[in-house]
């Protein structure tokens, strides 16, 4: 870590909250990564830790994107502060822009302390990092705590109509469960077929980010990135295409849940694919730590 990195980590935060979260998210982490990937077959790295470093990576611009909504969302310049497809830009707001550069800034600096203490050796330290920001942001500039303030009972049925949602075409059960295993096998072939290309895991995961930009634009895309990664993952533990489609599953089912749990309440966002990737990443590195081996299926 060092201080000129930091300066343009606070550059890269002001960029994500120009452009908004998403946008931003899908020029670094998708098209960035995908061809980061091609260019991995020369060994290159470079391009990939350009999609995941400290200007551009999504605990930097991504991460401050969001806190910038939430800070507008409070301000009353934004309709809510879960609003992280639209350009910030427009709001004209120094203060705005300021949020988003001190939060890329904060995540730059929180994921090289996790990189110095070995974190990574746990769990996808990009991924904590941005569930951590998106808290921060909720505690800071929201009004209704890390699980939101449900306005329903516990337990009420969720029907793709309701005003509490994540992504109301994709939060039945059984909708996430095949998009999840079908998803997950897609990207662990194309991992598959990979072979030791340098960054293989991001390929699938680049490709769902693309697919955001249907999302941005209005369409009732799905989004998948929490299924891709995990996916991919299970290959590079030595699993199966099999092992694939059984992680992006419970990636799918993951991201379902922590959108219940921490999103479609509050009035800022916590990103829910965050938490999944997180989540099936330790699992899978638990497992090697125990010496515990994914089947070749």
């Amino acid at each position: 870590m060092d201080v000129i990195t930091l300066i343009a980590a606070f550059g890269g935060g002001v960029l994500g909250a120009a452009v908004g979260a998403v946008p931003i998210f899908i020029v670094a982490a998708g098209v960035l990564a995908v061809v980061g990937v091609a260019a991995g077959v020369g060994g290159s790295t470079e391009l990939l830790s350009i999609a995941f470093g400290p200007v551009l990576g999504p605990h930097v611009s991504f991460a401050g994107g969001v806190a910038a909504a939430a800070y507008a969302g409070s301000r009353g310049a934004l309709p809510t502060g879960r609003d992280i497809g639209s350009p910030l830009m427009a709001l004209r707001r120094v203060d705005v822009l300021l949020v988003g550069g001190a939060f890329g800034s904060a995540g730059y600096a929180l994921h090289s302390l996790f990189t110095m203490a070995g974190v990574a050796n746990w769990t996808d330290t990009v991924a904590l990092v941005v569930v951590i920001s998106n808290l921060a942001a909720r505690l800071m500039f929201g009004s209704t705590g890390p699980f939101g303030s449900p306005s329903q009972p516990t337990g009420r049925r969720f029907r793709p109509d309701d005003s509490a949602s994540w992504l109301p075409w994709q939060q039945d059960w059984r909708h996430v469960a095949i998009i999840g295993a079908s998803v997950g096998v897609a990207a662990a072939y194309l991992t598959a077929k990979g072979g030791l290309v340098v960054g293989r895991e991001s390929l699938g995961f680049g490709i769902s980010n693309i697919i955001l930009v249907f999302l941005v634009m209005g369409n009732k895309a799905p989004v998948t990135h929490h299924i891709s990664m995990p996916a991919a993952l299970a290959i590079v533990h030595g699993g199966g295409v099999l092992m694939g489609g059984v992680c992006g599953l419970l990636g799918a089912v993951l991201g379902e849940a922590a959108s219940r749990a921490f999103l479609i309440h509050g009035d800022t966002h916590i990103d829910p694919p965050a938490v999944a990737i997180g989540l099936v990443a330790t699992l899978l590195l638990v497992l090697k730590a125990a010496g515990i081996v994914l089947p070749p299926i």
